[in-house]
């Protein structure tokens, strides 16, 4: 091993490393801290048929109860590397590894917009294109340039523009091939100015006090939605069990306008790409007979958000996907709609 990753040959305990606190040990487990050192251990492990989980900020993943039989790698790269910085805007190169929510708070102390909606969301920036990572009317892509990657299935580096990443809702040619791509670094297009993007989420505007399509401080929009996050049990907090969670549970659904058309006259429609209607999982949730704190402990909804399934205090990864399967099955029931789960399941299905 290069000396940049710590290496614990001893079986480290996996809940340690999520949010949602869940997850059984793993055989070996290796903390990469360079570039180099992450691309030469995921290599050489592919190339002996080793079993690899590459994992960041554990907080859209839910892992078994068993023993991972196999090497955890920990990607904990750092660097944050203005490349351009001037009256055009800043073009910014992040390393897979660092804090998402911190880069947030850096981007708007540097007067860097774009990302001040999306501030709150745990995890890393590696996670971020993946996921094509989206709240309050903001998305990850729209201020992405380029993804710079290690193609797992040809040995090689493999970069990105944005318009190759194949964005979509919380979807990316990267989720579209899992495992074939490791992110390493993001380089983010980000316009200059103390000013937000438009804001376009009629809760976030109500917040502000302002319009939809209104720019206000991009800081008044970092303090909010860092507000209503929390007031969502969205923002982590060890005290609070509502964030022990892997955050939205469910995708929103995409539907038909036929599909559309089976939903209840007071089921949420949002206009879609494709001539699609997007609704509500919480709503689809909620009135399908799960409040907030359904369930029972160790493991429940959130008892401030539906969308949240949450870890009480011992909850096993059985114990939450018992939760998730009454809950998929009764939108289902009520409905005739399957919600698809966000987080990443690894070594076990729903």
């Amino acid at each position: 091993m290069g000396t940049d990753a710590t290496t614990d040959t001893a079986s480290v305990l996996l809940a340690d490393h999520t949010t949602l606190r869940v997850g059984g040990r793993a055989r070996d487990f290796v903390l990469a801290t360079t570039e180099a050192e992450l691309i030469e251990t995921v290599l050489r492990l592919d190339r002996a048929g080793e079993n690899v989980l590459v994992l960041g900020g554990g907080s859209n993943v839910l892992i078994a109860d068993d023993e991972f039989d196999g090497t955890v790698i920990k990607v904990a790269t750092r660097g944050v590397d203005v490349q351009d910085e001037g009256c055009g805007g800043a073009v910014v190169r992040v390393a897979a590894g660092e804090n998402w929510n911190q880069l947030v708070a850096t981007a708007v102390e540097r007067e860097w917009s774009g990302i001040e909606a999306l501030a709150g969301i745990p995890g890393l920036v590696g996670a971020t294109p993946i996921q094509n990572v989206g709240a309050y009317g903001a998305e990850v892509g729209q201020v992405i340039a380029s993804v710079e990657t290690l193609d797992r299935r040809t040995g090689q580096r493999a970069r990105f523009a944005a318009a190759d990443c194949g964005f979509g809702y919380r979807h990316s040619r990267f989720k579209a091939e899992p495992g074939r791509y490791l992110v390493l670094a993001v380089t983010f297009q980000l316009p200059r100015g103390s000013l937000s993007a438009p804001v376009r989420y009629g809760e976030l505007a109500r917040a502000l006090g302002v319009e939809l399509g209104e720019r206000v401080p991009a800081a008044a929009v970092r303090e909010a939605v860092l507000r209503l996050r929390a007031g969502k049990g969205m923002v982590l907090d060890t005290d609070d069990h509502d964030t022990w969670s892997a955050g939205s549970f469910f995708t929103n659904p995409v539907l038909t306008a036929e599909q559309a058309d089976r939903l209840p006259p007071e089921a949420p429609r949002f206009p879609a790409p494709g001539d699609m209607i997007k609704t509500s999982a919480a709503w689809l949730i909620d009135h399908a007979g799960f409040g907030k704190g359904y369930g029972t402990p160790p493991a429940t909804l959130s008892t401030k958000h539906v969308l949240a399934l949450t870890n009480r205090g011992g909850a096993t990864a059985a114990d939450l996907l018992a939760l998730a399967r009454e809950v998929r099955a009764g939108v289902r029931s009520a409905y005739g709609i399957e919600l698809v789960p966000e987080p990443v399941l690894v070594g076990c299905e729903l």
